[in-house]
């Protein structure tokens, strides 16, 4: 059966746009096929704003794999990429996050779908509503759009055009 699967990207140490390209090659030859990708955006970091600005992105896939075999392709692929877990929210080359996995609503000890917070956060919210802005939030039941002009976060956001 294929699932849909998509996911928010974000980097902020090292050659992001280079981490990203390459974290979108390696998603798709060990997970599924890409169907769409957003532009990158420059975002002020989150949560610990003491950090360079991150380089944000979503990401869609179709993929035969299990939410848990997808998290688990996307840690070995974030390792791969040098990321290292040293604190929440800090400084990372890549960060790799499940947003939504078809409708699923799933909250387990490693993995939560949706991903929590999605609707409190400018920098998943701008590159999703660039790539799938009717994709209605399946708890929220609110598309992304609207999802967005809720939103409350004033981290700055500037889309970057390469």
């Amino acid at each position: 059966m294929i699932h849909t699967l998509v996911l928010g990207l974000g980097s902020n140490q090292g050659d992001s746009k280079s981490i990203l390209e390459n974290a979108y090659c390696l998603l798709q030859s060990e997970i599924g096929k890409t169907v769409s990708i957003s532009s990158f955006y420059s975002t002020q970091p989150w949560g610990n704003p003491n950090q360079p600005d991150f380089l944000n992105a979503a990401m869609i896939l179709e993929t035969q794999l299990s939410p848990q075999d997808c998290l688990l392709a996307i840690q070995q692929i974030e390792n791969k990429l040098g990321r290292i877990r040293n604190e929440k929210w800090g400084i990372r080359t890549i960060d790799i996050d499940v947003l939504f996995y078809d409708n699923l609503i799933l909250k387990q000890k490693n993995i939560t779908i949706p991903h929590p917070e999605i609707e409190n956060r400018n920098f998943v919210l701008h590159p999703l509503e660039e790539i799938c802005p009717d994709f209605k939030h399946p708890i929220l039941k609110k598309s992304i759009s609207e999802l967005l002009l809720l939103c409350n976060d004033t981290c700055e956001i500037k889309k970057i055009v390469c």
